[in-house]
């Protein structure tokens, strides 16, 4: 297949030389998927190990063994497991104080878990740009917004124009790179604001030798089946604070008071507790973690090789971070390169995707709170 009706000019290199060094790199491999699991360890002996103990919803030693080896690779306090990635985003946003009708500060260059989740607290998201080089929240952005249209009212902090409370910022690390998180959290205690990180697509990411997920007050961490490791379906919410950690607990199953016979409840909670089976899946996939790394890590240079100076950007970890490399991703000269690209490498059975489209763009966040996304629409 030779594409057709593209210029270019702007590019050293064809489609079908990226196909060339793509099954060069699997040549085993006959559809490429964009990202597949890898189940290198322990996991049937864990998994079997379950079943044996009928241990398989979320009361069990793996959960427990889970969160602890997530708190000791990640350096957090306080790791709490969850059922997925949204539901922990949903999860941090309600231990943080977020409630009806406040705004959460955010950016239009997400997955839709990140709006969604806030969402799902009654809240608003105030969509910001996003930095070229992190593809993470812009930090000029952000305050610029917060010097120009907020206000403090005694204890809390308010948007001029719709008089609604900023409950948190919520910055996302896109593709597992770190955005600009040290200055994102001087800002928001600057401003007393809580942090909350999506550090989803983050695990295994650092920046400065700190894991991302715990430069904030509470951060996420997904282990769905695309990610770097995964349980099959999964989170972790990471703490700074005890208190915060047991509410998590606490809330994530149906807020059940601690008896040994009797089913009492305080408060309104989610059945979001991770069960035990994936826990032993992730217990496992923790083992092989940093063999994952090296893999992932290696093949990044060998992108970033190819791609050098021919007209398409492959997106690098940026300055003073470790990126997990968790999706390969290149800018590519123009949108109809871009889509050209993606029509002949999936009908080559190489599958490519493009970046989410943008929050603002999809009609339930059409109406949504924004500043200028020049940024995000370009990169789009």
């Amino acid at each position: 297949m030779k594409r057709t009706g593209v210029d270019t000019k702007l590019t050293s290199i064809t489609f079908e030389d990226c196909l060339g060094f793509i099954r060069e790199l699997y040549p085993d491999k006959e559809r490429i998927g964009l990202h597949e699991p890898v189940f290198l360890g322990k996991e049937k002996d864990y998994l079997a190990d379950c079943i044996d103990s009928t241990f398989v919803s979320y009361v069990g030693e793996y959960v427990n063994r889970f969160e602890q080896s997530v708190q000791d690779y990640t350096g957090s306090p306080f790791a709490k497991a969850i059922i997925n990635g949204t539901s922990a985003l949903h999860l941090a946003l309600t231990i943080a104080g977020t409630q009806r009708e406040d705004i959460v500060i955010t950016q239009s260059m997400t997955f839709v878990a990140t709006a969604n989740a806030i969402s799902y607290c009654g809240a608003i998201p105030y969509f910001l740009d996003v930095s070229e080089e992190t593809l993470g929240m812009d930090v000029q952005a952000l305050e610029h917004f917060l010097s120009h249209q907020t206000i403090r009212k005694d204890d809390d902090l308010y948007h001029k124009e719709s008089g609604r409370r900023i409950a948190a910022c919520l910055p996302v690390h896109v593709m597992g790179h770190a955005c600009d998180i040290e200055r994102i959290a001087e800002i928001c205690t600057d401003y007393g604001i809580v942090l909350v990180e999506d550090a989803a697509e983050g695990m295994g990411s650092s920046r400065n030798g700190q894991h991302l997920g715990t430069f904030g007050d509470i951060g996420v961490l997904s282990f769905n089946g695309n990610k770097t490791i995964t349980t099959g379906c999964g989170g972790m919410i990471l703490c700074k604070d005890e208190h915060l950690a047991e509410r998590a607990k606490h809330i994530s199953t149906t807020a059940k008071k601690n008896h040994p016979w009797a089913f009492e409840h305080d408060e309104v909670g989610y059945n979001y507790r991770l069960s035990n089976v994936s826990a032993a899946i992730g217990l496992a996939q923790m083992e092989t973690l940093d063999r994952i790394l090296r893999n992932k890590r290696d093949t990044a240079e060998r992108y970033e090789e190819f791609f050098q100076d021919t007209g398409y950007r492959f997106i690098k970890e940026p300055e003073n971070s470790s990126s997990n490399y968790w999706l390969n991703t290149v800018q590519l000269p123009d949108e109809e390169t871009r889509t050209a690209f993606l029509d002949f490498m999936n009908a080559e059975d190489v599958n490519c995707r493009p970046i989410w489209t943008p929050m603002h763009m999809l009609p339930m966040y059409r109406e949504a709170l924004k500043g200028p996304l020049d940024m995000t629409e370009r990169l789009s």
